[in-house]
């Protein structure tokens, strides 16, 4: 039988968070890469996650998987949020977070990130999905889904803010884990969907079987 994603079930959205941020933690305690996702969902996680003892900053480095095309300051900003959330809270080198530069020209943005994170395999990958079955900022049927050199690319997304940048699949199919919260009914159908197994119409399916988790809760469970 073929491997397929697994799905993980919390009793609601505050254990989700919970046991978002202990996977993190487990991520940072390695001295491992790992990617940030955006938006709302994750904020609680990334709290909980600053909070946690015994992690050697100095030996993390972390990266994001989309930027809105916004200056950093912009409450549209994934890298504003997580800075609010953690990367103000611990002692990490400015040099070991790796930000997408979404106020500059989107393609070249684009471009650097992919030199900058060129050869790299991040030890855990946490991405978000939305009910359209996107996560980062690959799209339903956007040609970034069949991208295979270049590890960032600056997209149109179907929803705003339009302009950003994402990685792209090659970079989590080199991932050791990724982690998909997605927590909330709104989430449910695009679950279900990406359970069924790999199909464009809903990109999270097209994340590495073998190492990807969706982590939901109650009232996402399909």
């Amino acid at each position: 039988m073929a491997d397929a994603i697994q799905l993980a079930v919390a009793s609601d959205p505050e254990e989700a968070s919970v046991r978002a941020a202990a996977a993190l933690a487990a991520a940072a305690r390695t001295g491992g890469s790992i990617s940030l996702a955006g938006s709302n969902t994750p904020r609680r996680s990334y709290e909980l996650l600053a909070a946690e003892p015994g992690i050697d900053w100095s030996q993390v480095h972390i990266w994001f998987g989309d930027e809105r095309c916004v200056p950093p300051d912009d409450p549209e900003s994934n890298y504003r949020m997580a800075h609010e959330t953690l990367i103000s809270r611990i002692d990490i080198p400015a040099a070991n977070v790796h930000r997408i530069r979404g106020e500059d020209d989107p393609a070249a943005a684009a471009d650097a990130y992919s030199r900058e994170i060129a050869g790299l395999a991040l030890d855990l990958a946490l991405l978000g999905l939305g009910p359209d079955g996107h996560t980062a900022s690959l799209f339903p049927d956007d040609p970034a889904l069949d991208e295979r050199d270049r590890l960032a690319v600056a997209v149109v997304a179907s929803k705003p803010p339009p302009r950003r940048i994402t990685l792209t699949l090659p970079v989590f199919e080199r991932a050791s884990s990724v982690l998909v919260l997605a927590p909330g009914e709104s989430k449910a159908a695009a679950i279900a969907a990406v359970l069924r197994g790999p199909d464009r119409r809903y990109p999270a399916s097209l994340l590495p079987a073998d190492r990807t988790t969706i982590l939901t809760d109650a009232a996402g469970a399909p």
